[in-house]
């Protein structure tokens, strides 16, 4: 659906590097980006209201899959010798009709009703029954391209790992890539952000989400700013981030207000010292990574926000959620900290030691750096999306 998406990177290298042709198909307008064509598809139609709650997600995915087969169709110069899709939002199995070209499928999540995102947040009304028999539906179309693939893969060992088990030996795990060269820390002069000025001698919490939602947990990043807030008077937050919803659920329990309305309703919070800086561009927010003394980051078991990688190659002192994919990335206490999703006393607690002495704790923030560079930078990465393509397209 969208450009460039996770293939940015992979498909101006393939261009640059190594001479080959990449079209690229979306429902952004037709132009070419580069050397890299961009198609755009066009759906003529969608789910109804009388189509059955549970199967809405897959007719729209069946659209999308055949809107991309027509535009396709209507451009019988283009003859793939590999076909690259993003599983989840459409299919490429129609694809099959048009090209005699192997085919890789990206699986960024695989729905489960328990043991996920659907039913880790205890702490809030659960999910009701049609949204979890509407979940397990969801996967029918990523279903269809794990069957249909000749190679898969998925960003995360944690993401590849929710897939059927019997699928694992085709489904490579292989990240994105982090562009290193951008995300770096930088020398910020006067600490200063979104037109607000921190003072000398104040310490700087941040906090990074699209949305502010339940599932980035930003209910308990605001108990922990409201603690810390009461016991020193030294500390500013910085909240980067739209009062939007990214992934949704939310609007079960807050009776018509956005998720940021029902929290900061249901307690007292010094604004003040809590800012909301709103969506920041790119390169703000490498210096807000670069000028924090502690990045607070909370997931339940969901696909981890590019954000946190990004914190990390700056180089930012991190305590995360130990839930299951943050723990692939972050080692308590050797490149971040680690603590329980919801005891929000450990939470305080270690921001305080980490607040009390911040240089005392700034290796962990180095030796994060050093681990996206060693396993999730752009340069080991699309080296091995490279390999698999060119395995696959023999």
């Amino acid at each position: 659906q969208n450009f460039p998406a996770q293939f940015g990177h992979i498909a101006a290298t393939l261009i640059r590097q190594y001479g080959h042709r990449c079209t690229f198909v979306s429902e952004r307008p037709a132009r070419m980006v580069g050397e890299m064509e961009c198609i755009q598809y066009q759906i003529k139609g969608g789910a109804r209201q009388s189509t059955h709650y549970c199967s809405r997600t897959f007719e729209n995915q069946i659209w999308h899959s055949a809107a991309v087969m027509e535009a396709l169709a209507a451009r019988p110069d283009i003859q793939p010798d590999l076909v690259v899709g993003h599983s989840g939002f459409l299919s490429t199995i129609f694809l099959r009709e048009l090209y005699d070209a192997p085919q890789i499928s990206y699986f960024e999540y695989f729905y489960r009703t328990t043991g996920s995102d659907m039913d880790f947040r205890r702490d809030l009304p659960g999910t009701d029954l049609p949204d979890r028999i509407r979940a397990r539906i969801r996967n029918a179309g990523l279903l269809l391209d794990l069957d249909n693939c000749d190679a898969g893969y998925s960003p995360t060992r944690w993401q590849r790992n929710q897939l059927p088990e019997r699928y694992h030996d085709k489904v490579s795990a292989i990240f994105d890539g982090i562009d290193t060269d951008f995300w770096k820390p930088v020398e910020v002069g006067q600490r200063s952000i979104g037109g607000w000025k921190i003072p000398d001698g104040t310490k700087i919490v941040t906090y990074v989400s699209r949305g502010m939602e339940s599932i980035r947990g930003f209910d308990i990043f605001m108990q922990v700013a409201k603690r810390i807030c009461e016991q020193r008077s030294d500390v500013i937050f910085l909240i980067a981030g739209e009062d939007r919803v990214a992934y949704g659920g939310d609007h079960r329990f807050t009776d018509g207000k956005s998720f940021k309305q029902w929290v900061l309703s249901n307690d007292r919070y010094d604004l003040s010292r809590i800012l909301f800086l709103g969506r920041l561009p790119p390169a703000e927010l490498v210096r807000l990574f670069s000028m924090t003394d502690l990045h607070l980051y909370l997931t339940v078991p969901f696909v981890l926000s590019w954000s946190l990688f990004d914190a990390l190659a700056c180089e930012s002192v991190v305590l995360a959620s130990s839930t299951g994919p943050v723990c692939e990335l972050i080692q308590h206490e050797e490149n971040g900290l680690l603590t329980d999703f919801f005891d929000v006393d450990e939470w305080t607690a270690k921001a305080q030691c980490v607040l009390n002495d911040p240089a005392s704790f700034r290796k962990l923030g180095r030796n994060g750096r050093n681990d996206i560079l060693n396993s999730y930078s752009l340069n080991v990465c699309l080296p091995q999306l490279h390999d698999l393509y060119q395995s696959v397209a023999k």
